[in-house]
């Protein structure tokens, strides 16, 4: 998933493998981080994911309320890639977004 756009216009790219690794990278690609999610964040993670039904989303949500220097998020996840802006997004794909590690440190 990818996050850009917010107050200071920061994009952060979190990838996630199937074993719960993940890795956190600047605009540029360059790694900022990495980590392993507990087994608990990981099973969360795999919940929202299959609850989110990604071949039913629409590939860009724009039914929301524009939020100024709000952030837009794209996801990928098994084939399909979904995008829109904070306020557009369905509560499935904010659960997605809140079981995912930090987009920033700290």
């Amino acid at each position: 998933m990818t996050r850009s756009g917010g107050f200071a216009g920061e994009t952060h790219t979190l990838v996630v493998k199937g074993d719960g690794s993940w890795s956190r990278l600047d605009a540029k690609a360059k790694p900022e981080g990495s980590g392993k999610m507990s087994e608990q964040g990981l099973a969360a993670l795999r919940t929202a994911l299959r609850e989110a039904d990604f071949p039913r989303q629409p590939r860009i949500a724009t039914v929301g309320p524009k939020i100024y220097d709000g952030f837009f998020y794209a996801f990928v996840h098994g084939g399909y890639e979904v995008a829109g802006e904070q306020g557009s997004l369905s509560p499935a794909l904010l659960r997605v977004a809140d079981a995912l590690p930090p987009f920033t440190q700290g």
